[in-house]
């Protein structure tokens, strides 16, 4: 039977032939989607409305309503719906601070960090410029050896920047007899390593290495440098002992009287993964004296102490500092915890010259605080009961194998009991009950239990963690197991050291609220300034609505407007470096 069909379509009949004309579909790539919304009327209003969040790799999408209220009268002036809005939804950026997860954001995030750590060793931002007289140390703790892997060992330094060191390095682990560990496998490597070589890092034989050591030392690092911390303030108050520089007597918040040694710690610090996958730390450690009646006042130390004293202390608490961590069912001796050999402590120049300067320094820890695992290889989310088996492996690599250690050194090691034997608390029963006084605390009442102690409890309940300690320390583990065991911060700091992050970002949005204004800004700009009696509040009931950019062209959009601020920030910070004669780098970023 022959078919009814057209094979040349009519000119009524669009799209019935195979050869009917298609119109062009241009969205379905990225190029094509920016053109898209390039070519629509509310372009150059949208590209406004995401400037805030442009050059993140994936904002937050906010829904809901933004009301302006008149704080002395409570009066709504104002209501704006997000439905009226571009893309029906505010932006806003993620603020993550790895940069393999929001180059933009972790920027920002190293732009604050330089300014909170530098503003500690030379003052300003509400830190006193008294502190560039301090005593300050720039100490670099290492973990300890936890089996032989390669290594790139460089005796002298004939380069000019160590980022891209050419220099010929000695041998891996070079030994004059070819020996063999216990598994058959060579213990010894004649290679003498680039800096990009894979095999850095890399335990020369798998099963010598102890993974769960390192693991564990991971999760205990920060009970290390507390303690490490605490027991150089020791050795400082022992010295002024000696020295016949007496205690100080300060007045705690309870208005009660006790004498503190003369001398205490301040410091900035940052952690960071060797590509063995095991943290270390750097830190910025600054000598500060103590205020008789403001405890939270930054003063100098007392005469006498030097920079000397301040490396003499950090290194007797270094050797002296080291703990076995609580027993665990694969080590019921628990594991040592202790710093490794690799101790280097160097003094911080304020005058711009020098080995190790402010600047330096600051901009160094600023650049590790937005790294994470990468340098290992490894990059996750975190782990659970379903994706642990695509990371973990005891029989895998070196990365694959220290994952598997936390996973099962982090198992519960203890039955719980079951809720049918578990001691209840005792109920009172609804209604009221005969006058009675209670005995602790005299309050008459006729409910069942006292309201006031009732009351009391309650409130040291609320002052308590909301996690209850666990009897496994090493829960954590399995919490912690796509960051190799360790669990804390990566950038730290005392709160006498700097300013917060949080005065930053207050700081930075009462500038953008008046960068715009003809009238120029007396005195010094603070986070509290766009507050006075004329204020009024803007309250805001947004809801989560989603997470990245609506299309692929969106996103070329914002973040090629957002590269292009960029690129004109830098250049103004080179014509102003230039006009001062200074590097760019040291030049406060905006």
């Amino acid at each position: 039977m022959a078919s009814t069909l057209d094979l040349t379509p009519r000119a009524t009949a669009r799209g019935v032939g195979s050869n009917a004309e298609v119109p062009p579909v241009i969205t379905y790539t990225a190029a094509g989607s920016a053109f898209e919304r390039a070519t629509r009327p509310d372009y150059f209003g949208w590209l406004e409305h995401v400037r805030a969040a442009a050059g993140c790799t994936r904002p937050i999408r906010l829904a809901g309503q933004l009301l302006t209220v008149d704080p002395s009268t409570g009066r709504v002036l104002d209501q704006r719906d997000t439905d009226c809005m571009p893309d029906a939804a505010i932006y806003t950026a993620c603020g993550n601070r790895r940069a393999t997860v929001c180059p933009s954001c972790a920027q920002t995030y190293q732009r604050d960090a330089y300014q909170l750590l530098r503003a500690g060793l030379i003052g300003g931002k509400g830190v006193p410029e008294t502190v560039a007289q301090h005593p300050a140390v720039f100490p670099t703790f290492t973990a300890p050896s936890f089996g032989p892997v390669h290594v790139r060992v460089v005796k002298r330094h004939t380069c000019q920047d160590r980022k891209r060191c050419d220099c010929r390095p000695e041998p891996c682990h070079a030994r004059r007899d070819a020996g063999f560990c216990k598994h058959g496998r060579p213990a010894v490597c004649w290679a003498r390593h680039e800096p990009d070589d894979q095999l850095l890092g890399q335990p020369l034989c798998l099963d010598c290495y102890d993974h769960d050591h390192q693991v564990v030392w991971n999760l205990f690092s920060g009970e290390l440098w507390h303690r490490t911390k605490q027991a150089a303030e020791r050795w400082l108050a022992k010295l002024a002992r000696r020295r016949g520089i007496p205690r100080v007597e300060v007045v705690t918040a309870a208005g009660n009287t006790r004498k503190v040694p003369p001398v205490r710690l301040s410091h900035g610090k940052v952690a960071e993964f060797q590509a063995r996958g095991a943290v270390h730390f750097h830190a910025l450690v600054r000598l500060d004296g103590m205020h008789p009646t403001d405890a939270a006042a930054v003063v100098p130390p007392p005469a006498g102490f030097t920079t000397a004293d301040l490396e003499d202390a950090i290194r007797h608490a270094v050797e002296q500092v080291a703990f076995a961590t609580p027993g665990h069912p694969d080590r019921p001796e628990g594991w040592p915890i202790a710093w490794g050999e690799q101790v280097d402590i160097r003094p911080i120049s304020l005058t711009g010259r020098g080995e190790v300067t402010d600047s330096m320094v600051a901009g160094y820890l600023a650049k590790y605080a937005t790294k994470s695992t990468e340098v290992t290889g490894h990059r996750s989310i975190r782990l659970d009961a379903d994706s642990i088996g695509d990371y973990a492996d005891p029989d895998g690599d070196h990365t694959a194998r220290l994952i598997d250690a936390c996973w099962r050194i982090g198992r519960p090691t203890s039955t719980p009991v079951p809720l049918s034997q578990r001691p209840r608390d005792r109920r009172p029963t609804p209604g009221f009950v005969d006058p009675w006084a209670c005995p602790n605390c005299g309050t008459h009442t006729r409910y069942p239990a006292c309201p006031v102690c009732v009351a009391t409890r309650q409130a040291s309940l609320d002052a308590q963690p909301a996690s209850k300690p666990t009897a496994n320390p090493y829960a954590r583990l399995r919490r912690w197991a796509h960051m190799l065991g360790f669990g804390g911060h990566f950038l730290t700091k005392a709160r006498r050291y700097s300013v917060t992050f949080q005065l930053l970002r207050d700081t930075r949005v009462a500038f953008r609220r008046h960068e715009h204004q003809n009238d120029e800004q007396t005195g010094t700009l603070r986070a509290v300034d766009h507050l006075d009696d004329n204020t009024t509040l803007i309250v805001g009931t947004l809801t989560f609505a989603g997470v990245g950019w609506h299309s692929s062209g969106d996103a070329l959009l914002a973040n090629t407007a957002a590269a292009m601020a960029r690129e004109r920030r830098a250049t103004g910070r080179e014509e102003l470096a230039h006009e001062h004669g200074t590097s760019s780098t040291t030049l406060p970023a905006a």
